[in-house]
């Protein structure tokens, strides 16, 4: 089965910085549209970034631009993303996600990892 793994959360002070990893197995992540999801207590899941198959294109929610960068390991098939400057309102799960149709955003997901949790607190 296909799968996603999280790591990299943690407790982080507000401007802060931290980096997440989005590992893929048992599939070619290059082949797939990847995105960053996250979900706080007691609101709706929100799209935070993506990257197209093939890299070609990547977005970002209004809420992180300029602070967070996602980027990728084609060798290692792994996607990161860079978490800078972190305020107290990034603190959520988040979820890695790959979809099979390609496009950046990302619009029906095929594929979730498990979630990580990110806590900014002084």
């Amino acid at each position: 089965q296909l799968q996603l793994v999280e790591s990299g959360g943690g407790l982080v002070r507000p401007g802060g910085s931290l980096r997440l990893s989005c590992a893929a197995s048992r599939f070619t992540l290059d082949n797939y549209a990847i995105g960053w999801f996250r979900q706080a207590p007691g609101r709706e899941r929100e799209g935070v970034s993506c990257v197209s198959r093939g890299g070609i294109k990547t977005s970002y929610a209004d809420s992180v631009k300029g602070r967070f960068t996602m980027s990728r390991d084609i060798g290692k098939n792994t996607v990161y993303l860079q978490m800078n400057n972190l305020e107290p309102e990034d603190t959520a799960v988040y979820y890695c996600s790959a979809e099979s149709f390609g496009g950046c955003p990302i619009r029906t997901v095929d594929y979730w990892g498990q979630g990580t949790q990110v806590t900014v607190s002084s």
